[in-house]
């Protein structure tokens, strides 16, 4: 009888630690889509998310400078930026542009490295697709794919990781449609125009 108790608590404690294990090694992630109608051509979209990949900071209101890394001058295949929220630069995101498909209009960044942001690189991407509605119009959309550092606040941030997010594609179209530049000073202005 005691030869049984143990083996069936031996069994129990390897049932159970393999799924302690499987906890530890599936990292779980928060993913939300955010997308925009803009009166403009996907081409002039693309040209703003796409093609001046590190310019992003004339159309976010959040990221006061931005510029590409490692001697790159234009986006594409393996394009590196970083986006910094902060004058003394040390709230940042280090993004690179990979997947990248000009025909089609899309591209996947991945976060290499962060500074004061509490995003895990290792699991956190977005995906950007501007889908041609007519000539004169367009739909960007955004898709976020994240896990924070500490993980529990994932669940806390992505309301305000959405909001941002939406927040950009305004500013986007607000970028593409009139060429002005977009920050934290002039996008409540801004933001009022879209959305009386």
């Amino acid at each position: 009888m005691k030869t049984i108790f143990k083996t069936l608590s031996l069994v129990l404690v390897m049932i159970t630690g393999q799924s302690v294990f499987a906890q530890k090694t599936d990292k779980k992630t928060i993913s939300f889509s955010v997308e925009r109608n803009i009166n403009a051509s996907a081409e002039r979209v693309w040209k703003v998310v796409g093609e001046d990949f590190g310019a992003i900071a004339n159309s976010h209101p959040k990221i006061v400078s931005s510029n590409y890394n490692q001697g790159h001058i234009t986006g594409g295949e393996n394009a590196s930026r970083r986006c910094n929220f902060n004058e003394a630069g040390t709230k940042f995101l280090e993004e690179k542009q990979i997947s990248f498909d000009a025909k089609n209009y899309t591209f996947k960044v991945l976060i290499s490295q962060t500074g004061g942001i509490p995003l895990n690189n290792e699991y956190s991407y977005g995906i950007y697709k501007v889908t041609p509605v007519t000539d004169n119009s367009s739909i960007l959309k955004m898709t976020m794919v994240i896990r924070t550092k500490p993980a529990f606040l994932g669940w806390f941030a992505k309301g305000k990781f959405k909001r941002d997010i939406a927040d950009y594609l305004l500013a986007v179209e607000h970028h593409v449609l009139t060429g002005e530049n977009v920050n934290k000073e002039n996008f409540k202005r801004i933001k009022k125009k879209y959305t009386e």
